[in-house]
């Protein structure tokens, strides 16, 4: 079905408004997460780390705290204008509006299961749109760079850490 003009242009002003509104949540660039985006970043690390995190319990949570910790480090340390693109992409993946539109996530972050994140994962990195596959690479080269930055991590894939005696 071909969308109205109608439809069209109301898409098209909320799409504008909800960037607007991302970028307005972002505008001061290198900040602290907000508990809204380390809750989203929680909910997010928690599925693409599944397999290799505990089943349940604290010493999961505490390895997803651990991770998003991480991300707002990596955060922290890119350039101002990828710090900005990506606070955009945070702040519009806590807006509920958008979490359910562009994610397809009816519940809040820390009530979504494990399958639907992975869902909404999944859509992004199978995409036919570049922006959302894009998004996706952030968010996975973000998590996964963060969970394998700590030492404690290396032995699972084999790797004996950096060369001693060159630093």
């Amino acid at each position: 079905m071909i969308p109205s003009r109608r439809q069209f242009i109301r898409t098209g002003l909320g799409g504008s408004l909800l960037l607007t509104f991302a970028g307005w949540l972002n505008a001061a660039g290198a900040r602290p997460l907000t508990t809204a985006e380390r809750e989203m970043l929680g909910a997010v690390s928690n599925a693409m780390l599944d397999g290799a995190l505990p089943a349940a319990g604290e010493p999961r949570r505490r390895l997803v705290a651990l991770t998003v910790d991480g991300i707002a480090s990596e955060v922290a340390g890119l350039a101002p204008a990828t710090q900005r693109e990506v606070g955009e992409l945070f702040g519009l993946l806590v807006v509920a509006p958008a979490r359910m539109l562009l994610a397809g996530v009816g519940k809040p972050w820390r009530e979504a299961s494990v399958a639907d994140v992975g869902e909404f994962l999944e859509s992004w990195r199978t995409s036919r749109l570049g922006l959302l596959q894009g998004a996706y690479a952030a968010l996975h080269d973000l998590t996964f760079g963060a969970w394998y930055a700590r030492p404690d991590t290396w032995e699972a894939i084999g790797y004996p850490g950096p060369p001693k005696g060159y630093f």
